[in-house]
């Protein structure tokens, strides 16, 4: 998959996320970004120890389409349950993985996941 694909599929989760969060009027609360965005800088550290296996994994149109669903079911769900925690972590979580997705592709790594 492509740096540029890869992150067309995180900005429509964010835009997504981005929609409701001001549907339901939660707020972007500092803590919580910080909390996902933490999560996808342990995600990105921990998928670096094997980055074949795991673009041998989401090259998978199965596995793409499942974690897109997946995002957007737990931004449907975190709106009813804890819109002003699920949404700004979502949020704080898709923009670090973008600035990591374009830090990676500017500092000249192969552009894929």
């Amino acid at each position: 998959m492509t740096a540029r694909r890869d992150a067309a599929l995180a900005g429509a989760v964010l835009v997504a996320a981005g929609v409701v969060l001001a549907a339901v009027g939660a707020r972007l609360t500092p803590g919580w970004l910080a909390l996902g965005a933490l999560g996808t800088v342990g995600f990105e550290l921990v998928a670096s120890r094997d980055p074949e296996a795991v673009r041998r994994r989401w090259e998978r149109p199965a596995v793409q389409a499942a974690s897109v669903v997946l995002a957007l079911s737990g931004v449907a769900l975190g709106a009813v349950l804890a819109p002003s925690v699920v949404l700004p972590a979502v949020v704080g979580a898709l923009a670090a993985y973008l600035l990591v997705l374009a830090g990676s592709t500017a500092f000249g790594r192969s552009g894929r996941r």
